[in-house]
């Protein structure tokens, strides 16, 4: 299974929704998608709503780490939601919510955010 990854800007945070596998395959992909948007427009904050991604390796994590990494030096903040069981697993093991926020539902991330 590939990954599907849609794309939503709203105000200053883009909303990325990923679906199926986030390996070592489709990383590099994730990472070129969702650098060139931050450069490109004034974004400010990521959400990553991770409801459908069934499996994710460390690749993966490199990927949301960097993004992370890359949204707090621009002054932002990163939320992850509505996440599937598999994947909230592998972020308890890496200590990724110690500095990742989560929310329950897309629509709590986009009010902690001020934009719903």
């Amino acid at each position: 299974m590939s990954l599907s990854i849609e794309l939503e800007l709203k105000q200053d945070v883009l909303l990325v929704r990923l679906g199926g596998e986030l390996d070592h395959h489709a990383a590099e992909h994730l990472r070129t998608r969702i650098t060139q948007e931050l450069e490109q427009n004034a974004i400010q904050h990521l959400i990553l709503n991770l409801e459908k991604l069934t499996f994710m390796d460390s690749s993966g994590l490199g990927v949301i780490l960097g993004r992370y990494k890359q949204v707090r030096n621009n002054g932002g903040e990163m939320v992850v939601c509505a996440i599937s069981p598999p994947v909230e697993r592998l972020f308890n093991m890496s200590g990724l919510f110690k500095i990742i926020r989560f929310e329950p539902s897309e629509q709590n991330a986009l009010q902690k955010l001020g934009v719903a």
